[in-house]
């Protein structure tokens, strides 16, 4: 492809915590949901006020918000739609995503001036697909994850440049049909496509011979089980130019119901990355720092994968060992201001006098700093941190701007 223009980063904001990481380390669009259709029911937390609120937080910033409409919903529920959809619209999101083609048609008719996003659960694996969608009013498309990168720069190349094509770059992913997998309704009744997914996919599992009840098999000869639909998550920040040249113009990232620090981290790795691409010229041979690479590894994460870009992942994209996170750091402090050589901060968890923690700063290599005169909120010296959101202080020679996340690595890293 010529004529390379540097992509978007969009970052998730499951609330109004997650929205400032998001926004404070370097994106350059938000995707959120509100109190209603929208597919996290536990990250919907811009009902009402808060949607405003968040809008014009984010656009002081210079960021985009975009707003998912992305269930798709039942007959009782789409009285209730052109409403939402107009209060949103004066809200000032800047775009829908949306799966549904009735919610497409209202959302035209009741907010003409917003962009129309069409949602990865929308199954988009071709270029007909997608100009349909673009003939039906939409501005962007959100392919399905499981394409491979030569599928998508096909697409790119058969459809209008006009029509925007994001991708998912980084985080979870569904081992079936992205959001739209029955296995959660059926084994525990709660809804996948309303944000309600138990998740079945991470459990583990063994064979049951109807005759022999109480005797479980593994499936494989591991006599722990094995995990046979959970997924590695995604990651693919060693290959930004491969993904700019195929034509997408916006890099997603998933978690809109992870923690903060997931996405200041993960966001302030991208950021760099394709900000480190952009300094190189665009080169396709172009690498991050290792620094950058190993940022994402500094949060809890299924071990990573490239997912489907470059192959089938038949070979690297399932987990057998127990399903759970690696999460070999955890945040001890949050920054809330620095004057004349004293850090003063918030307790997240556990640390003691004489700690070394790890800086992480927006758009800056990690520092390093050693906890020095540790003392409490009424300037008393202290031999640890022990309880939750307490406030702290200790001599730090270097400036630490507010909001910057203070980690320590897990003396044994752990897989919880």
């Amino acid at each position: 492809m010529t004529g390379i223009i540097k992509p978007e980063l969009l970052a998730p904001a499951g609330d109004k915590e997650r929205l400032a990481a998001a926004v404070e380390f370097g994106a350059d669009a938000v995707y959120l949901g509100s109190d209603c259709f929208g597919m996290r029911t536990a990250a919907a937390s811009f009902g009402g006020e808060e949607l405003r609120e968040a809008c014009e937080y984010a656009h002081s910033k210079g960021v985009k918000v975009y707003l998912t409409c992305n269930t798709v919903p039942r007959n009782d529920e789409l009285p209730r739609l052109p409403a939402f959809l107009e209060y949103a619209a004066d809200c000032g999101v800047d775009a829908f995503i949306v799966t549904d083609i009735g919610v497409l048609k209202l959302a035209k008719k009741h907010a003409p001036d917003v962009e129309i996003h069409i949602s990865t659960q929308a199954g988009i694996t071709n270029y007909a697909a997608a100009n349909a969608f673009y003939e039906m009013g939409a501005k962007r498309i959100v392919t399905a994850r499981e394409l491979s990168l030569d599928e998508i720069e096909e697409i790119r190349i058969n459809t209008p440049k006009e029509l925007e094509i994001e991708c998912f770059v980084h985080g979870a992913m569904c081992v079936s049909f992205s959001g739209r997998c029955l296995l959660s309704n059926y084994m525990t009744g709660r809804d996948s496509n309303r944000g309600d997914c138990a998740q079945p996919c991470r459990w583990r599992y063994s064979l049951l011979e109807e005759k022999r009840p109480g005797e479980y098999f593994p499936v494989e000869q591991d006599n722990t089980g094995t995990y046979i639909m959970n997924s590695r998550d995604m990651c693919l920040i060693e290959h930004i130019p491969e993904l700019a040249q195929a034509g997408i113009d916006s890099f997603k990232i998933e978690g809109r119901a992870k923690s903060a620090y997931y996405t200041a981290v993960s966001v302030n790795a991208y950021r760099c990355a394709l900000d480190g691409y952009e300094a190189s010229g665009f080169d396709f041979d172009y690498k991050p720092e290792q620094w950058i690479i190993d940022e994402v590894r500094k949060a809890s994460n299924r071990q990573y994968c490239t997912g489907f870009y470059f192959s089938t992942p038949m070979d690297d994209a399932q987990i057998f060992y127990n399903g759970g996170y690696v999460r070999e750091w955890d945040v001890a402090a949050i920054s809330e201001r620095w004057e004349n050589g004293i850090l003063y901060a918030t307790q997240r968890n556990r640390f003691f006098e004489g700690d070394e923690l790890e800086v992480m700063i927006k758009g800056q290599k990690p520092i390093t700093v050693t906890v020095k005169n540790l003392k409490n909120a009424d300037g008393g010296l202290i031999d640890n941190a022990p309880h939750p959101m307490m406030n702290f202080s200790f001599e730090c020679p270097v400036e630490i701007p507010s909001g910057a996340y203070l980690r320590m690595q897990r003396k044994n890293g752990v897989i919880l």
